[in-house]
């Protein structure tokens, strides 16, 4: 049987609990509700780690940021982790990768056999975080600048980035189905919208009206847990009350935002129909992690939340898996051995995997409903911990007071159970549970010890001659377009699609 393509489609920092295929939503989503509607929606996925980077590494490796030192965003990771991408090179596919994955390191590829574009984010280990001087706030931390200066746009960094991204792989696909042969292809196209600063060109600002914009709701700041209150120190917004209006300007671009990867994705799903690759290719869609959005009067993600740590995940494979939904917890650390199953191969059985197949899931068959999370950057002083099952959601910390979340009959989590005596016993258990899961103290000196060496050569390596590990994109232009090596006619007959008669 011939293998399937796969176009993994990732956005950054869209979350799940405000788009309309999970919920009443003033966002305007055709295409991606159109993909909804008629592969498998996951209605309760989540990150592993709700920041960019540590999320990211779990997902390509199926592997938890513990394991693989995935501790933030300028954490190395290491080449000898297996990806989706090594096994589904070893499985015949091409992999590539268009846009962002935040690799930090030298390997700049990970199992990918081309990236057609460079990151938007740095590979080096700049943005590491300092446990060793907790109320120390580094200039690179985000400030609420993004909120305040929130607003229409006529162009920005990252919407050069996600224009690059987009059109390199529509290219990918094109080449595609000029080449010869039939090698399936991998191919994983990441956005960075609609991740902060809020700000999206006119046309995607003016689908909105203030009107349509609903306010989060606040809650005093002392009220706030713990972790909650280092956050807002670590983006500078304790004892500084936003704006009304910047705070509806800032979300009315976010869902701008959204409708402007929904407008990216069409132009992929039309590029399928163009190139007759639709029903060969299974589509992915899905996020790094979320956005609170002013929810719980907080913003940008780094907590266990559901606004920060749900991501949309949608599967569409017609005729292969029928339409449905999922109500069980899964996370994107699962898709590494979904993929390769997928793929018709098999995990090596002896190395360590974190992840489960969500196959059983698309089958109808059910499957599990459980994720593991952990979180070691921004607003820590120590591991913070999440295990989602059932109906309940449990944070757990050494350092500050434990969460309990029934996120089934309380989606937005204003009833903490900790202390309700009817959830004694199950708060006691999950307790027992991460208590013989994590070993906080070891992980703790892996953290800082990782953290002193990322520190000392980042200084060195900004000493003397730069030499950057940034991913350079190679374009060997002998190779483009018209040149005399190749007969012209030959070369446009070629470069056409699709190709006309010979004998014409």
């Amino acid at each position: 049987m011939k293998r399937k393509n796969i176009l993994f489609i990732m956005a950054d920092q869209m979350a799940a609990p405000m788009l309309p295929f999970y919920g009443p939503s003033p966002i305007q989503l055709p295409n991606l509700s159109r993909l909804a509607a008629q592969g498998v929606v996951f209605d309760a996925a989540y990150c592993n780690s709700p920041l960019c980077a540590p999320s990211r590494f779990t997902l390509v490796s199926g592997q938890l940021p513990s394991k693989i030192g995935a501790y933030d965003n300028a954490a190395d990771f290491p080449a000898d982790v297996p990806t989706y991408a090594h096994y589904l090179r070893r499985l015949g596919y091409r992999t590539a990768l268009s846009g962002k994955m935040h690799f930090c390191g030298p390997d700049q590829l990970h199992g990918y056999e081309e990236r057609l574009t460079s990151d938007i984010y740095p590979a080096d280990y700049g943005w590491a975080v300092n446990w060793d001087e907790p109320d120390v706030r580094p200039t690179w931390y985000h400030n609420m600048s993004s909120v305040l200066q929130a607003g229409p746009c006529v162009r920005t960094n990252q919407l050069d980035f996600d224009e690059e991204v987009v059109f390199k792989a529509q290219q990918y696909l094109f080449d595609h189905i000029r080449e010869d042969g039939d090698q399936p292809f991998c191919l994983t196209v990441s956005m960075t919208h609609p991740h902060d600063p809020y700000t999206i060109p006119k046309p995607f600002w003016d689908l909105y009206d203030d009107a349509d914009i609903p306010l989060p709701a606040t809650p005093a700041q002392g009220d706030l847990d713990p972790h909650s209150q280092r956050l807002l120190k670590v983006y500078d917004l304790w004892d500084k009350p936003l704006p009304v209006d910047k705070i509806r300007d800032a979300r009315r671009a976010y869902f701008g935002a959204c409708s402007y990867i929904d407008s990216n994705v069409g132009k992929l799903l039309q590029t399928l129909e163009d190139t007759g690759l639709a029903d060969d290719t299974l589509i992915i869609f899905s996020g790094d992690h979320g956005d609170m959005l002013g929810e719980r009067g907080l913003w940008y993600k780094m907590h266990w939340f559901e606004m920060a740590a749900r991501v949309p995940l949608l599967i569409s494979a017609p005729g292969q898996f029928a339409a449905g939904r999922v109500s069980q917890a899964v996370s994107t650390a699962d898709l590494l051995p979904t993929l390769v199953e997928l793929a018709g191969g098999e995990l090596d059985p002896l190395l360590p995997l974190d992840g489960r197949s969500l196959v059983p899931h698309l089958q109808g068959q059910g499957g599990h409903d459980e994720v593991f999370g952990e979180y070691m950057a921004e607003g820590t002083i120590g591991p913070l911990m999440m295990i989602r099952r059932g109906a309940y959601k449990f944070i757990y910390s050494e350092d500050d007071p434990c969460l309990l979340f029934d996120v089934h009959n309380d989606p937005r989590e204003q009833e903490e159970l900790s202390q309700s005596p009817q959830h004694r016993a199950l708060f006691a258990a999950f307790l027992d549970e991460a208590r013989a899961k994590w070993d906080i103290p070891a992980i703790h000196r892996q953290v800082l010890a990782s953290q002193r060496r990322r520190r000392l050569v980042f200084e060195a390596l900004t000493q003397g001659k730069l030499k950057s590990w940034d991913h350079q994109p190679r374009v060997d232009a002998s190779q483009q377009y018209m040149r005399n090596h190749i007969d012209l006619d030959d070369l446009e007959r070629k470069a056409r699609y699709p190709q006309p008669c010979q004998n014409q």
